[in-house]
Parts: structure tokens; sequence; C-alpha cells
């Protein structure tokens, strides 16, 4: 504990603009952490060890309660919009001078941490927030610096984290008492009202994903694991299609399960840390994250125990959305350097619950961007509240257009660009539904999703004979080893297949319409694709 009044103090704080008045608590162990967060009432224990803390309201991130604020050096390449709402500087000013009065009253938990494994493009970010749980969750997440990179620490990014602290529309110009707010000039994150600690997470992503473009580095929402003959692969894909369950494989090594960056040199994580959706996670289907998860150190978001203190991962009570944060050393064969070369796979997820998507399509580098841009998944009920029967379609560009602060043709031309240059392999995976929409159909077995995965990362699928589907146009295997010969082709489960026909059309027609406003500057041969995608629907 440093008391305000001394060097340390000040150093530990430099950057943050708070003159604090009472305790921090600065860049302490997990085990320190884990003692505050238990003392202060903040969480529980499990009967493994691994801190159990509810988030209240916020479950998940307030997608409009974001803000970048609106200056001259960057709001020409800001991607304004719902995604990105802007800010005016001096609601911001006055916002960042609340929550510093606000913070400078409580006591304090100061994490000094990197973003970005390769230091040629890495961030240095100080978390200074209130809760211990809340500093043991960046800590888990981001990439730890060693004792004598933390004496000469000077940050290049500050989060102020006030989990407690209600925003006032008409004076800091939010929408509600919440406030995500970013400042690229001033290198300055406002997280306010509410205590999900994705948002750190995901505040830092979209720095990410503002910086490093300019640097010709791909900045992605992607997991990545590389075999032992250094043959990379990336996992595209929003939340509830597999990211993070495809790449833990005990047959190869991971890099990290969220967020990467692809430049000229390799692919590297921007963490240090996972964070698991664990929604029935259960030993048998998941054991490398069962296991992480059921440690000293992780935290568990939102997760139900029993009166025994053992976790209820079946327990959605509270949100489907229920969270585990562990460093990546908690699984035994990550990469720790969170690093390797360039990718030889590109895989992009989708758990399409209309049922009508092929399980494995092989994709062009122009087939990929569009797929890129798209994003798609299908949301159901029994994973987000407020939906109904049927299937939702959901379009996030470059499957993450929350943390987008640049227009996805930015992203989508470094793709194409680097797929072409560097002769990587791109595949769509579709790790939903077959035989029916949701509610009819069954969904695809783990098992066999697992099994083409492998046939794309043992190259069973480089020599495989293929034909172009007609609803989709796209380019499917006529068999694959280790899964049922039907599987390949979705309208053969179908019992119904003027059903198929209609649905798939339906399907391509809600492509369409989403691409409208993303065709103008996308590469020419992503125009393309998108032309012939519009022709399917007219059929």
């Amino acid at each position: 504990m440093k008391k305000a009044g001394s060097e340390q103090f000040f150093r530990e704080l430099s950057g943050t603009g708070i003159e604090a008045e009472s305790s921090v608590w600065a860049n302490l162990s997990c085990a320190a952490l884990v003692e505050h967060a238990i003392r202060r009432n903040e969480a529980k224990l499990s009967d493994s060890g691994a801190v159990v803390a509810l988030t209240g309201e916020h479950t998940g991130r307030s997608v409009r309660d974001k803000f970048i604020v609106r200056e001259p050096d960057s709001e020409a390449d800001v991607w304004w919009g719902d995604t990105n709402a802007s800010l005016e500087p001096e609601k911001f000013r006055q916002a960042g001078q609340d929550v510093r009065a606000w913070l400078a009253k409580q006591d304090l938990f100061v994490q000094d941490l990197y973003a970005g494994a390769d230091p040629a493009h890495r961030i240095r970010v100080r978390v200074v927030t209130t809760h211990a749980w809340n500093a043991l969750f960046a800590r888990n997440m981001f990439i730890r610096p060693g004792k004598d990179e933390l004496e000469r620490f000077e940050p290049d990014y500050v989060i102020l984290h006030a989990p407690e602290f209600r925003m006032e529309p008409a004076v800091h110009g939010t929408r509600s008492e919440t406030g995500v707010l970013l400042s690229f000039g001033q290198r300055l994150i406002v997280i306010a009202g509410t205590e999900y600690a994705g948002e750190i997470k995901k505040a830092i992503f979209t720095v990410m994903n503002w910086l490093l473009p300019s640097q010709n580095v791909l900045p992605m929402h992607c997991s990545a694991n590389v075999g032992e003959n250094e043959d990379i692969a990336l996992f595209f894909g929003l939340s509830g299609t597999g990211k993070t369950t495809l790449s833990a494989n005990s047959r190869r090594q991971l890099i990290g399960d969220d967020e990467h960056g692809w430049g000229q040199d390799g692919v590297f994580n921007f963490e240090g840390g996972c964070y698991a959706k664990v929604i029935n996670l259960s030993r048998e289907a998941e054991p490398e994250i069962w296991a992480a998860s059921n440690r000293f150190g992780a935290v568990l978001e939102n997760v139900i125990l029993d009166d025994d203190r053992v976790p209820r991962f079946d327990d959605g009570s509270l949100t489907e959305n229920t969270r585990s944060c562990y460093p990546i050393d908690y699984v035994p064969n990550a990469r720790l350097s969170g690093r390797a070369g360039k990718p030889r796979h590109v895989i992009m997820l989708t758990a399409d619950a209309f049922g009508v998507l092929p399980p494995i399509s092989r994709l062009n580098p122009a087939e990929a961007a569009y797929q890129f841009m798209s994003g798609y998944t299908a949301r159901i009920s029994g994973t987000e509240k407020g939906l109904g029967k049927e299937p939702q379609a959901t379009f996030s560009a470059c499957f993450g257009a929350p943390f987008l602060p640049r227009t996805p043709q930015t992203y989508a031309r470094q793709l194409e660009t680097f797929l072409s240059e560097q002769n990587v392999t791109c595949w769509l995976l579709n790790t939903g539904w077959t035989g029916g929409i949701y509610g009819t159909g069954t969904r695809i077995r783990l098992a066999h999703t697992r099994a083409l995965v492998d046939a794309v990362l043992n190259g069973d699928l480089d020599h495989a004979s293929f034909r172009v589907e007609p609803h989709f146009g796209l380019t499917i295997p006529v068999s694959v080893p280790g899964v049922p010969d039907d599987l390949p082709d979705p309208e053969n489960a179908w019992e119904d297949k003027a059903a198929y026909a209609r649905t798939a059309r339906g399907l391509v027609a809600r492509f369409v319409d989403n691409f409208r406003s993303m065709e103008a500057g996308a590469p020419e041969a992503v125009q393309v694709v998108a032309r012939a995608w519009m022709d399917l629907a007219a059929r």
C-alpha cells in the first residue's frame, strides 16, 4: 500500500490526473488481489479458489453507451455512427474531471500492463479501478511486465475505471448513467456506471484496432493456435460460435483466444489471458477451459455457486453470458510468448440457426473478405434475453463491429491482401444447425465440427474433391474424413427440400441487405462477390 504524499505514490498515478486522498494498491500479486476482493466483500471464492463476482445490472457490454471523442487528428478516419457515437471534447473534459474527483476519494487498485505480445506493436496500459477483483481481471487478461520493467513503466494509455460512479447525461453527454468514453488524442479511457469487466478488455481492443492498421498490422477478433509444424490457424467468430472451444486443442499450442494482430512478421496475441464463455461448461467437452476455470486466481463472472461453493456452470439464471477469465499460462499447452509466424489457415465461424449454411466451405480471398465484412451468425432464444422463438440473423462487421473505430473496408482490404500475398487457405465453418431451422433441426455435433477443423489443419482437404452448391454459390467438399457422408451438403439433411430452398434464399437476402451500406469502398473483387450474392437473392 502506498500513502498519499509519497514519491512512489505519485509515480504510480502518473498520467492519470488523480490526486488521491486515500490508499493506492499498485501492481499487487494475484494472491494479494484475491485477499482484498474477499476482505472487501466484492466477491466469493469457489471450492477450487476461483474468484466469483457478480456484475449487477450490466451482465454484458453496454453497446449504446460507448463514445469516441471527436478530435481534429482522428475524426476524419473514425467510422462514425451507431457503432462509434461521437462525444464533444468539452463533455469528455467534464466527465474526466468528475470521475477523477470521485476516484480520488476511493481506495484505488492500479495495474500496469502491456497490450500486444510483439514489442514493436505493444502499448503500455495503466488501469486504475476501485475494485480488487477488476484489477485481478485486468492482471489476468493483459500481459504482465517483469519487475524491472515496472520500475520504469510510463503508460501510453490510461483507463479510469469507476464502476460505481454514475454519469449525468446532461452534463457528460452520455445516453445513460453508464459511459465508456475513449479519447485517442488524450490516450485516455473512462469507464463508469458498469461493473462488467469485459468493458476494460474491449476498450483496449478498440485502441489496438485504431493504432495498428497504420502500422500495416491487421487487428483481429479471433483466436489462434499453432501445430508442431508451426502451422498457424486463426479462428474468427462472434460470441457463441466456438472461437475459444475450437482453438483449445490438446494437440496444438494456444497463442490466444480472442484478440490478435497479423503483420509482416507473423501473428501476435494482444492479451496475456483468456475470457471464455462458460455457460454449460463441462469437463468432458472442454477439459482445458474447465481446468483453467477451476483454479485459484481465475475470475468467474455471474456464475452461480451451490451451497458447497461448487460453480453451477449450467445455471444461466443471472445471464447466459457467464464468463471465466484466467491467465494464459493456466492452459497447459499455451505458447507463452504469444507470438508465431504467418498463418497457414483462416477459419471463419458462424452458428447458423437457420440450418442452411454448409458445415464447411472453401473461400478464395475475395469471398473471405466478403464473409469477413459480413460477420454473420444467428442468435436464438436461450442465448440472449428478449429474443423470440425464431432465430435472429446477426451481422457484425469483421466479426467485431463494436470494436472497430475505422471503417470495415479498412480492415477487409488488409485481410484480402494478406490472404493473397501469403497464400493462406480460408474456410467458412458452420457450428450451428443442420436438418432444419433451430427448434426443428439439431445442432451440428461438436465431434463433427472438430473433425472438420482437423481435416483443414492436417491437410485432408488440400486434395479433396469440391463442388459449388447452388444456393449460396459456396465451394463445398464432396466428403470429409470423420463425418457422415451426408453432412457436407446441408440440403441432404432437410426432409422438405422446398423449405430448405426458401430458407436459404431468405438468408442470402439478409446478407445482401446487410452489405449494401459497405459495398462502396470495398475492394473491387469483393464487390464482384457481393453482386453474385445479389443475383442469387433475385432468383
